[in-house]
């Protein structure tokens, strides 16, 4: 039971490993493979005409978090 355990995780570790190691070689950032919600033709995840009060909140507050960077 032990040895099977423990060879799962090494299994596992392997695979971890070759995918970080493929990742690092290709200098290529992870993504999904449907294309997310704009394959779909949505603009935005709620796909709402008028955002709700919080939502708005949100995006005045990283407005506001852009305006005041540095860069």
């Amino acid at each position: 039971m032990l040895t099977m355990f423990i060879a799962t995780f090494a299994i596992f570790l392997l695979v971890i490993f070759g995918m970080s190691l493929g990742f690092i070689v290709k200098r290529k950032s992870i993504q999904g493979s449907c294309g997310g919600i704009a394959a779909l033709g949505m603009e935005k995840v709620c796909n709402c005409p008028e955002p709700c009060d919080e939502r708005k909140k949100r995006m005045a507050r990283e407005e506001k978090m852009q305006k005041s960077r540095i860069l």
